[in-house]
């Protein structure tokens, strides 16, 4: 029987000696690699904090104190110190633990959360809440990425903490990595830090020479620490952060667990705005993902094929979504050397690293900074370019203000290819692609679209490029379809033009991108018993094909809208607002969407079926409502 399996808690692990704490790491690193093997999960980080979380829980009572992850994909050693271990093998999956820290789990998760740069502000809020006259208070501790810090939200947070001083810890855990290689300014910064570890050893025997001449030193000593400052600011390593307000400290191996105990035990005894520089290996333990931590940050189990004739299309070699959009991009750009692409930490993820190798002077990494993305194309766009922003649908969320005012406002092109736009499966709420119809459908000025299939998509890009206004295509985390045979095209794709695929009379599917073929499945099961429907591929949510609308809400009693979004101010939602506006229809709406509430965490295809937005699942909703009319 192993150490860990005798530690169910916090408290147990403290009651170990601090020799037995390598032999903890070592199994809990087994038993991270077993069991995402089966599950997937995020690997290299997690492996890479294993003796930094098993220090702060040995160090820290964090039912007591308050310890709040940033981003929180590094939590998996955390869950299992924190009486997870036994449903540890449930990780990500349905009805399981979650990827994230999960306020519903333990006592030891604070927020849910997976969006990066929010930790020092959250850690900050709650240490001002804290009484200010307690001799004994709690102690905050922020632990974040080196790329999670170079956020804009980050850096508000340190600048306002700078100004609070409250008694706040962030620990950077700096592993000169974010999903892919940190990116910027700041971090190469980090990295001349990394380098220049001798500065700490230098500042204490300055200070201790100055204390010690006789008489006059502790005088001396405090009216030279602007001078001494000064002087050594220049090579001083966590200068730059102790202009905003924090007292730094490190850089340290985040793998020597007993300087690590040791010098936390230091830091809890200390009061005000800290930093501790730690520098970890992402990956360690793990020998390909320690070599590759890109490659290995996340790794996935394979996954189970999907039902009806998208299976076919499986067994021909789909490609996903992204790399349609990698595709369509660099065939765009042989052709378009105004086409610049621009992607926000998830180069990999988003398949710009492919149109990066192709085009390298016209690809650009940003960093965590959503904001400054959105930003940065309207000026490449105000000076003539064709900038596409590649952004997950749940990041570019961040960017809502600029979205409206630099492209919006400012009628600036600039095209937003909306990445994992629907449900994500394992990563769960906080990356679930539920929001953006409804607020970029918002904003006058921004064309939002939706393909069904590959040949659509690159229709849809072109169009998107050549409108010159705003434009944004969504698209999900999955397969997608080339079904230019199976499902030829009906109608020439103009804005606003929908497509009817199939025709009946007894009700009507009006279907919004990855959600058409479903449709048509669901069209042909309902078929097989009488039950026939017209099914129109809707294309646009904006603008709105307000003729075929009026057109089916005329003809038919029951109009059902299928999309994978929110229910609440999606694409059913903007039917109903053209409806409302014709004077036609509106009660004929009927919605099948996601719902209104956040969607767990599962694989993607179960979560469809539970959630009814598979083909069987529309068939059956609508076969209800059609016997329901008919009882009547």
């Amino acid at each position: 029987m192993g150490i860990l399996q005798r530690i169910n808690d916090p408290a147990d692990l403290r009651a170990l000696p601090v020799t037995d704490l390598p032999m903890v790491a070592d199994e809990i690193r087994e038993l991270i690699c077993t069991t995402l093997s089966n599950n997937g999960g995020h690997l290299a980080s997690g492996l890479g904090v294993v003796e930094l979380t098993i220090a702060l829980h040995y160090v820290y009572d964090f039912l007591r104190d308050r310890l709040i992850f940033d981003v929180s994909h590094q939590c998996y050693p955390h869950k299992i110190l924190t009486g997870r271990r036994d449903r540890f093998h449930t990780i990500r999956q349905r009805h399981g633990l979650a990827g994230y820290t999960h306020p519903d789990e333990s006592p030891y998760d604070l927020f849910h959360s997976a969006h990066a740069g929010t930790a020092i502000s959250t850690a900050l809020g709650m240490a001002a809440a804290e009484p200010s006259n307690s001799e004994d208070g709690r102690k905050f501790v922020a632990l974040v990425g080196d790329a999670s810090i170079a956020t804009g939200m980050a850096f508000e947070a340190l600048n306002h903490a700078g100004a609070l001083q409250k008694d706040v810890l962030v620990i950077l855990n700096d592993n000169e990595m974010s999903i892919s290689k940190s990116v910027g300014a700041f971090s190469e910064y980090l990295s001349r830090v990394r380098a220049g570890s001798f500065y700490n050893e230098m500042k204490e025997t300055a200070h201790r020479f100055i204390q010690a001449i006789p008489v006059v030193g502790e005088r001396l000593d405090h009216d030279l620490v602007d001078a001494r400052d000064a002087v050594l600011s220049a090579i001083k390593p966590g200068y730059f952060f102790e202009a905003l307000g924090p007292r730094y400290f490190g850089p340290v191996n985040g793998h020597d667990m007993k300087h690590l105990i040791a010098i936390l035990s230091d830091m809890k005894r200390q009061k005000g705005f800290r930093l501790l520089h730690v520098i970890t290996e992402k990956g360690r333990g793990h020998s390909a993902a320690s070599k590759d931590p890109i490659k290995w940050h996340g790794v996935s189990p394979k996954m189970a094929p999907a039902a009806g004739p998208v299976q076919e299309f499986k067994r021909q070699g789909m490609r996903n979504w992204s790399d349609v959009f990698a595709d369509t991009a660099i065939a765009r750009g042989q052709h378009d050397d105004k086409l610049e692409v621009i992607t926000a930490a998830m180069p990999d993820n988003t398949a710009v690293t492919r149109f990066q190798k192709v085009f390298p002077e016209r690809t650009y990494d940003v960093g965590i900074c959503e904001q400054h993305a959105v930003g940065f194309a309207a000026g490449l766009a105000k000076a003539g370019k064709k900038p596409v922003c590649a952004i997950f649908s749940t990041f570019l969320q961040r960017a809502f203000d600029q979205v409206f005012h630099e492209v919006s406002l400012n009628h600036t092109p600039v095209v937003f290819c909306v990445d994992r736009a629907g449900v994500v499966g394992p990563d769960g709420a906080t990356h679930n692609g539920s929001y953006d119809i409804a607020y970029m459908r918002t904003f006058p000025g921004i064309m939002v679209m939706a393909p069904r299939d590959a040949s659509e998509f690159a229709a849809m890009f072109d169009l998107a490029l050549d409108c010159g206004q705003a434009a944004a295509l969504r698209y999900p985390r999955t397969a997608a379809p080339d079904a230019a045979q199976e499902y030829p095209v009906r109608r020439e794709l103009l804005p606003g033009l929908s497509e009817t695929l199939c025709t009946g009379a007894d009700g009507a599917i009006f279907a919004l991108g990855h959600m058409v073929y479903p449709a048509m499945e669901a069209a042909e099961i309902l078929a097989q018993e009488g039950i026939h429907l017209t099914v129109v591929n809707a294309r646009f949510v904006r603008p709105m094909d307000t003729q075929a609308l009026r057109d089916l809400c005329t003809r038919f009693a029951h109009v059902f809208t299928v999309e994978e979004h929110t229910i609440r101010g999606g694409f059913a939602s903007a039917v109903l607002e053209e409806c409302a506006l014709m004077g036609v229809g509106a009660d004929r709406i009927r919605p099948i969407a996601l719902p209104d509430a956040l969607v767990p965490h599962g694989t993607r295809a179960e979560l469809l079926v539970e959630l009814g937005l598979n083909p069987a699942g529309i068939a059956a909703r609508v076969r209800a409502t059609l016997q329901l009319s008919k009882v009547r």
